[in-house]
């Protein structure tokens, strides 16, 4: 008795677990996003791209006219040892350029250090840059990905352009249904300036026919 009992409850169970399963499938809803696709595609990364040249093209330009000055400081130090070295001069006259040249010296050093300074400063600085951009237009893109993901009620939506830790991509297939891509493109576009909008389709690759 006790044995039909059990054997009762176990097939039961076991048609609860498989009405179950189909249930449990069903709540499961996955979504794509190509997140490289939609970084490149927003208006405001043109904008932050641009940004971010003008402020390496002031750099690069600071750090050149740098350059000159350096060169020029060398040349001048350059001279001033060849004057010291002149025999033609008197030995008060060489003892004069020889200090001058001393001093000269170290006016290269100074500036060398204010060169490697520069630069130095130069990359961080446009480095943080960078990643400020990039995590606020990031953080940007995953808040309307979250809300269309939240109102479509999928469990969990994936990067296409995600890649595993060996440099292969992480999403191997998808049959292209359930791709928020593009309706998330055209969502973080939609309050583009028109001008933006038109650089971002000059700026964008030609179709191969």
């Amino acid at each position: 008795m006790n044995l039909a009992k059990t054997l009762k409850k176990a097939i039961v169970l076991t048609a609860l677990i498989a009405c179950a399963t189909p249930a449990i499938h069903a709540q499961a809803k996955f979504g794509v996003v190509d997140m490289k696709k939609v970084f490149d595609s927003y208006y405001k990364t043109k904008q932050a791209e641009a940004n971010i040249k003008e402020e390496a093209a002031n750099s690069d330009k600071v750090y050149k006219g740098m350059l000159d000055d350096y060169k020029r400081v060398n040349e001048e130090y350059k001279k001033l040892i060849d004057s010291s070295n002149d025999q033609a001069l008197s030995a008060d006259e060489r003892d004069k350029r020889k200090k001058s040249a001393e001093g000269k010296l170290l006016e290269i050093q100074e500036t060398e250090k204010s060169v490697k300074s520069f630069e130095q400063q130069a990359r961080t600085r446009i480095g943080d840059m960078e990643k400020r951009m990039r995590d606020k237009i990031v953080g940007e893109i995953r808040d309307v990905v979250s809300a269309k993901s939240k109102s479509g009620a999928y469990t969990m939506v994936f990067d296409l352009a995600g890649q595993t830790a060996y440099q292969t991509p992480f999403i191997l297939f998808t049959n292209g249904e359930n791709d928020l891509t593009d309706s998330v493109i055209k969502e973080i576009n939609a309050t583009a300036p028109a001008d933006a909008l038109s650089n971002l389709k000059s700026s964008a690759p030609a179709k191969s026919k």
